[in-house]
């Protein structure tokens, strides 16, 4: 990680003025299959820089989104705005491979976790200087990110059981 240029203030691109768009790199998903052929996911995170997005999400879910941590390695390199890793976060050592791949924030997923592992990942992406868009499907959920202290809560309104 102490490779990376340090992280990029997150929350300054969500408080700015006007609609904060996160733009998605996302080349298939479990319940469609494949999305798009993105041969060069670096000119497509430029076009949504270029378009007004505050962040650029890459998956790097590799078996069911078919992403890859060389994906998120062109798009940093290729925009100045702030890197998001979408991925199934559940141990540091993918909070510390995030950073080392430029990756400014991260998904946590709270369904995905229990209440002491999301403390403290998201206590291990902010030592880094990273900040944690911490995902929740129900008002239970965002009592537990609040509780564990997150301070950027995304809400998943899609039922992913049915």
């Amino acid at each position: 990680a102490s490779r990376a240029a340090p992280p990029i203030d997150v929350m300054a691109a969500f408080r700015a003025p006007g609609i904060a768009v996160i733009a998605e790199v996302k080349r298939a998903s479990p319940s469609r299959g494949e999305l798009a052929s993105i041969a060069d996911p670096a000119e497509l995170a430029r076009a949504y820089e270029d378009g007004g997005a505050r962040v650029i999400s890459v998956l790097t879910e590799q078996r069911r989104f078919n992403g890859s941590l060389d994906d998120l390695d062109a798009v940093r390199a290729a925009v100045s705005i702030p890197v998001l890793r979408k991925d199934f976060i559940v141990r540091p050592y993918q909070i510390h491979e995030a950073r080392a791949h430029g990756a400014d924030l991260l998904l946590l997923i709270v369904a995905a976790l229990e209440q002491p592992a999301l403390e403290s990942l998201l206590e291990r992406t902010e030592s880094l200087g990273m900040t944690a868009l911490v995902e929740v499907h129900t008002e239970e959920e965002a009592d537990r990110a609040l509780q564990a202290g997150a301070s950027l809560i995304g809400v998943n309104a899609r039922n992913l059981k049915t």
